[in-house]
């Protein structure tokens, strides 16, 4: 019986490199789904299905910090975090990237009452979203933080989807895409502070498995959502009962 040899202790340089590398193998940018939306393939009602289940993934992303900030041992661990808090909350009424993408849904013609009470999603966009806000509050501090790392790749998903929506569609506007303009600058900050906190304190080879399997497992909770939202809005349509369909 062969004995699986242990994982070697890389290089803070060489677990970046492989880091790096789950995302460009794994990120959501390659699906089929966003490709279609990027390149103007989708029609108002699956880009309205998009918006709607995308959503609910934006609205948890504060539960999901403010359960890993309970528990960051350090008042500068702690001040550093917070601040996404306020960039997805806001720090007044209206303000912050959860209103902002309340505008998103209020520009492709969805009812905001609607949407927030989140009757339209779909299982699997609830199911996947559920699991990654318990993944944070129950995995080790380490991997919740490199669980955050897919913000390493948004700027490039970003670009590609700015540029590409305003291009195909006459129903989108820069106003109505105005929750992106900040995270340009927001996901670079936040991911260059994650990705130094992984490289300090992945110490162990099994502490960096688990850095790179909490990013895996990011990846693949976010391809998840694009499976269900294809097959049930683009091929073969079959929209699950309950969730929205498109007039």
């Amino acid at each position: 019986m062969s004995v699986l040899s242990p994982a070697p202790l890389l290089s803070p340089d060489s677990l970046e490199e492989a880091l790096r590398s789950i995302g460009a193998e794994r990120y959501h940018h390659l699906h089929p789904f966003h490709r279609a939306l990027h390149d103007g393939r989708l029609s108002r009602g699956q880009v309205q299905a998009w918006a709607l289940n995308r959503y609910y993934y934006q609205s948890r992303i504060p539960a999901k910090d403010a359960s890993l900030l309970a528990r960051l041992p350090t008042a500068e661990l702690r001040r550093e975090w917070r601040s996404r808090l306020v960039d997805h909350d806001g720090d007044a009424p209206g303000t912050g990237g959860v209103a902002r993408w309340l505008v998103l849904t209020d520009g492709l013609g969805l009812d905001r009452d609607y949407v927030t009470s989140l009757e339209g999603l779909l299982p699997a966009t609830r199911f996947s979203v559920d699991a990654y806000v318990t993944f944070v509050r129950e995995r080790t501090v380490l991997e919740a933080v490199a669980s955050s790392l897919t913000e390493l790749f948004s700027p490039l998903i970003i670009g590609e989807r700015v540029s590409g929506m305003l291009r195909h569609y006459d129903f989108v506007t820069q106003e109505t895409l105005a929750y992106f303009t900040p995270r340009l600058t927001q996901a670079p900050k936040d991911s260059d502070f994650a990705l130094a906190y992984v490289r300090e304190h992945a110490r162990t080879p099994e502490q960096q498995q688990g850095a790179l399997d909490a990013l895996r497992f990011k990846c693949s909770l976010l391809w998840t959502m694009l499976d269900a939202l294809d097959y049930s809005y683009v091929s073969p349509g079959r929209i699950p009962p309950g969730a929205f369909r498109p007039s």
